[in-house]
Protein backbone atom coordinates (compact mmCIF):
# COMPACT_ATOMS: atom_id res chain seq x y z
CA UNK A 1 0.00 0.00 0.00
CA UNK A 2 1.12 3.38 -0.62
CA UNK A 3 0.74 6.41 1.88
CA UNK A 4 0.82 10.01 1.10
CA UNK A 5 1.23 12.23 4.76
CA UNK A 6 0.81 16.15 4.02
CA UNK A 7 1.76 19.13 6.55
CA UNK A 8 -0.80 21.35 5.62
CA UNK A 9 0.25 24.82 5.40
CA UNK A 10 0.47 27.87 3.07
CA UNK A 11 3.94 28.75 2.91
CA UNK A 12 5.78 25.09 2.98
CA UNK A 13 3.91 21.92 2.87
CA UNK A 14 5.15 19.01 3.74
CA UNK A 15 4.48 15.78 1.61
CA UNK A 16 6.02 12.27 2.11
CA UNK A 17 5.24 8.62 0.23
CA UNK A 18 5.63 5.76 2.05
CA UNK A 19 4.97 2.07 0.65
CA UNK A 20 4.23 -0.72 3.48
CA UNK A 21 4.69 -4.07 2.28
CA UNK A 22 3.81 -6.73 5.07
CA UNK A 23 5.72 -5.55 7.74
CA UNK A 24 8.54 -3.56 5.92
CA UNK A 25 7.96 -0.11 5.08
CA UNK A 26 9.72 1.86 2.38
CA UNK A 27 10.23 6.02 1.86
CA UNK A 28 9.51 6.44 -1.40
CA UNK A 29 10.32 10.50 -1.25
CA UNK A 30 10.12 13.31 1.13
CA UNK A 31 9.61 17.07 0.10
CA UNK A 32 7.94 19.95 0.32
CA UNK A 33 5.52 22.10 -1.79
CA UNK A 34 6.91 26.22 -1.76
CA UNK A 35 5.37 28.98 -2.59
CA UNK A 36 6.27 32.62 -2.87
CA UNK A 37 5.73 34.68 0.26
CA UNK A 38 5.00 37.93 -1.91
CA UNK A 39 2.61 35.96 -4.37
CA UNK A 40 -1.16 37.11 -4.33
CA UNK A 41 -2.85 34.75 -1.54
CA UNK A 42 -5.44 32.96 -4.24
CA UNK A 43 -2.01 32.22 -6.63
CA UNK A 44 -0.45 30.33 -3.72
CA UNK A 45 -3.47 28.68 -3.25
CA UNK A 46 -3.52 27.53 -7.16
CA UNK A 47 0.11 26.25 -6.93
CA UNK A 48 -1.09 23.79 -3.84
CA UNK A 49 -3.31 22.99 -5.79
CA UNK A 50 -1.51 22.52 -8.67
CA UNK A 51 1.27 20.76 -6.90
CA UNK A 52 -0.57 18.27 -4.75
CA UNK A 53 -2.76 17.23 -8.24
CA UNK A 54 0.55 16.37 -9.62
CA UNK A 55 1.88 14.54 -6.56
CA UNK A 56 -0.84 12.74 -6.28
CA UNK A 57 -0.86 11.81 -10.14
CA UNK A 58 2.70 10.73 -10.34
CA UNK A 59 2.91 8.57 -6.89
CA UNK A 60 -0.63 7.13 -7.05
CA UNK A 61 -0.90 6.87 -3.38
CA UNK A 62 -4.06 4.45 -1.78
CA UNK A 63 -4.36 5.86 1.57
CA UNK A 64 -3.57 9.81 3.01
CA UNK A 65 -3.00 10.91 6.00
CA UNK A 66 -3.28 14.44 7.42
CA UNK A 67 -2.45 16.70 9.88
CA UNK A 68 -5.81 18.04 11.61
CA UNK A 69 -5.80 22.13 11.67
CA UNK A 70 -5.56 23.79 14.94
CA UNK A 71 -5.94 27.13 15.98
CA UNK A 72 -3.16 28.52 18.32
CA UNK A 73 -2.45 32.48 18.82
CA UNK A 74 -2.60 33.77 15.66
CA UNK A 75 -6.06 33.28 13.99
CA UNK A 76 -4.91 34.64 10.33
CA UNK A 77 -2.68 32.22 10.51
CA UNK A 78 -4.93 30.11 11.18
CA UNK A 79 -7.42 30.67 8.46
CA UNK A 80 -4.90 31.17 5.89
CA UNK A 81 -2.94 27.44 6.87
CA UNK A 82 -7.23 26.03 6.80
CA UNK A 83 -7.23 27.82 3.07
CA UNK A 84 -4.97 26.03 2.20
CA UNK A 85 -5.96 22.41 3.36
CA UNK A 86 -9.23 23.05 1.66
CA UNK A 87 -7.44 23.17 -2.00
CA UNK A 88 -5.22 20.33 -0.92
CA UNK A 89 -8.52 18.38 0.26
CA UNK A 90 -10.71 19.16 -3.13
CA UNK A 91 -7.33 17.58 -4.98
CA UNK A 92 -7.70 14.48 -2.90
CA UNK A 93 -11.53 14.17 -3.15
CA UNK A 94 -10.84 14.42 -6.68
CA UNK A 95 -8.54 11.34 -7.15
CA UNK A 96 -11.15 10.00 -4.56
CA UNK A 97 -9.47 9.71 -1.41
CA UNK A 98 -10.66 10.39 1.62
CA UNK A 99 -7.73 11.05 3.80
CA UNK A 100 -7.46 10.25 7.88
CA UNK A 101 -6.44 13.38 10.09
CA UNK A 102 -4.97 13.17 13.09
CA UNK A 103 -3.88 15.50 15.38
CA UNK A 104 -0.07 16.77 16.56
CA UNK A 105 -0.56 15.00 19.82
CA UNK A 106 -2.40 11.64 18.19
CA UNK A 107 0.71 11.20 15.86
CA UNK A 108 2.82 11.74 18.68
CA UNK A 109 1.46 9.07 20.56
CA UNK A 110 0.80 6.60 17.94
CA UNK A 111 4.77 7.00 17.09
CA UNK A 112 6.23 7.46 20.45
CA UNK A 113 3.34 6.53 22.80
CA UNK A 114 3.49 9.89 24.25
CA UNK A 115 1.06 12.79 23.04
CA UNK A 116 4.06 15.43 24.42
CA UNK A 117 7.02 13.80 23.08
CA UNK A 118 9.12 16.22 21.72
CA UNK A 119 10.38 16.64 17.79
CA UNK A 120 13.72 15.20 18.66
CA UNK A 121 11.92 12.03 20.30
CA UNK A 122 9.78 11.81 16.61
CA UNK A 123 12.64 12.23 14.38
CA UNK A 124 14.73 9.19 16.36
CA UNK A 125 11.38 6.76 15.89
CA UNK A 126 11.04 7.98 12.62
CA UNK A 127 15.00 6.76 12.11
CA UNK A 128 14.48 3.81 13.54
CA UNK A 129 11.25 2.62 12.25
CA UNK A 130 12.18 3.49 8.47
CA UNK A 131 15.76 2.59 8.83
CA UNK A 132 16.93 5.89 7.83
CA UNK A 133 20.64 6.96 7.44
CA UNK A 134 19.67 10.14 8.80
CA UNK A 135 16.97 12.00 10.22
CA UNK A 136 14.57 13.46 7.98
CA UNK A 137 14.63 17.52 6.43
CA UNK A 138 13.11 19.78 6.40
CA UNK A 139 10.71 19.53 9.57
CA UNK A 140 7.65 19.80 7.36
CA UNK A 141 8.83 16.90 5.31
CA UNK A 142 9.32 15.36 8.32
CA UNK A 143 6.08 15.99 10.42
CA UNK A 144 4.31 14.42 6.96
CA UNK A 145 6.35 11.50 7.50
CA UNK A 146 5.02 11.00 10.49
CA UNK A 147 1.64 11.04 9.47
CA UNK A 148 2.12 8.85 7.04
CA UNK A 149 4.14 6.64 9.46
CA UNK A 150 1.28 6.93 11.84
CA UNK A 151 -1.63 5.69 9.45
CA UNK A 152 0.23 2.65 8.62
CA UNK A 153 0.20 1.84 11.96
CA UNK A 154 -3.57 2.37 12.19
CA UNK A 155 -3.41 0.62 8.93
CA UNK A 156 -1.66 -2.95 10.24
Amino acid sequence: MRILGIDPGFGTIGFAILDIEDSSKHLVELGVIKTDKNAYFGERLKEIYTDMQNIIAKYKPQAVAIEKVFFSKNITTGIQVSEAKGVILLALAQAGLHPKEYSPSEMKAALTGDGKANKTAIQKMLKLELRLNEIPKPDDAADALSLALTLSFQLR
